[in-house]
């Protein structure tokens, strides 16, 4: 199938109106902490709240939404206000006393738990960066700065973090280069600084040498230190929806690079590998996960449907179909779009359920707690509303030019 200029529009519509009238409004103003800053996440399926703690990683990513809400849609007074008490409660309580951040924390603001990596730090610099660019606060700016330039160290420097496993079997995975690579696209975007372009090459690279297997056809989680397929259990499983969620990062990329051909090539081909392994062919969906030669899982929730893969392959699809005019993204689009907003859309109270079963029952009604909360599917609408704007208005330019 193809999409006519008319489907996307509408396509584009729909986006922006989800985004707008359905995702953002269930969770703003209620979930923004009035009494000790910062935002109250954990929420049911009408949006009660279940939990008063505070994820870490989700005071980052919300005031990255409000924040690139406030630049990118319309300079509401709310969202920046909103933003401004996430930076806040991030900078008076989630830093612990040698640099690093916590993962969990009370509401008031004490800790309850600190992981050994690095991705909270990364979505506070994507926060920071997007709320210096909303409010030109010069002095967060170089905080989101100096943050991704420890970002760096921890990526690069073998080490330097306390380890989770011996030295036995060592291993690296895909996530670091990944995040490491968005939270540089989005620094570069937002406030700028000159390491970006030369990271964000380096970190493609290792993705394409180490864990693309074009081979095998697959995109690797996680690999021995040369880049080899590690065969164990852990080393073979496969994580397809976060596997495109890179594939998408680098299709951001090419076109930055005025559509790079050779990003543009690895991009689609991470997409089509993952796609192949991860669609769920007899129920439809994105498996979470599955095992590189085809053995059994694990996870004990390898066959459930998760929300986020589904958001990053809709914006996937749809990127590559728009870089590459190609009819088969177009067709896998609308069938993990027609997926998505069917099995996980709460058309009853908005937002979406985070946890299918593999026959697209719902497993659980929380929409928000550790791990989820306003970000994969609000960035979703998002990103797909700005990639057809782009597209429609080229579009609609080019074909003015002929006429």
């Amino acid at each position: 199938m193809s999409y006519s200029n008319t489907d996307l529009l509408h396509l584009k519509d729909f986006y922006q109106n989800q985004l707008l009238q359905d995702t953002v409004p269930f969770w703003f103003p209620q979930s923004i902490d009035t009494i000790h800053g910062g935002y109250l996440l954990m929420r049911g399926q009408n949006g009660d709240l279940i939990d008063d703690d505070k994820s870490v990683w989700f005071q980052g990513r919300t005031a990255w939404l409000l924040s690139t809400l406030y630049n990118t849609i319309e300079p509401k007074q709310e969202w920046l206000d909103g933003a401004k008490s996430g930076i806040d409660f991030i900078n008076q309580h989630c830093f612990d006393t040698d640099g690093r951040m916590f993962f969990h924390v009370t509401r008031e603001g004490n800790p309850i738990r600190k992981r050994r990596y690095y991705f909270s730090e990364t979505f506070a610099v994507i926060a920071m960066s997007a709320y210096a660019k909303a409010s030109g606060d010069e002095v967060v700016a170089e905080q989101a700065r100096h943050l991704f330039g420890e970002c760096i160290k921890f990526s690069s420097t073998p080490g330097l973090l306390e380890p989770k496993y011996t030295g036995e079997r060592p291993s690296k995975g895909i996530g670091s280069p990944m995040i490491m690579i968005n939270t540089a696209q989005q620094i570069r975007e937002t406030i700028g600084d000159p390491r970006c372009d030369e990271w964000i090459t380096k970190w493609i690279a290792e993705i394409e040498n180490d864990f693309v297997k074009h081979d095998i056809e697959c995109v690797m989680e996680q690999v021995a230190p040369d880049g080899s397929i590690i065969d164990h259990i852990d080393g073979r499983t496969l994580n397809p929806g976060h596997a495109i969620e890179g594939a998408w990062f680098i299709l951001h990329e090419a076109k930055h690079r005025n559509n790079d051909p050779h990003l543009i090539e690895l991009g689609c081909k991470m997409l089509d590998y993952m796609w192949e392994r991860g669609w769920d062919k007899e129920h439809g969906g994105i498996l979470y996960f599955c095992d590189v030669y085809g053995k059994p899982v694990q996870e004990y929730w390898q066959d459930m449907k998760f929300w986020w893969p589904h958001n990053e392959v809709i914006i996937a699809t749809l990127l590559a179909y728009t870089m590459t005019g190609n009819e088969k993204y177009a067709t896998w689009h609308k069938m993990i779009h027609d997926y998505a907003y069917s099995k996980f859309h709460d058309k009853e109270n908005g937002e979406w359920f985070g946890y299918l079963h593999r026959d697209g029952s719902v497993a659980q009604t929380a929409k928000g707690n550790l791990y989820k909360g306003p970000f994969h599917l609000p960035r979703q609408e998002w990103y797909c509303t700005q990639i057809l704007n782009e597209y429609l208005e080229k579009t609609m330019k080019h074909e003015n030019q002929i006429m």
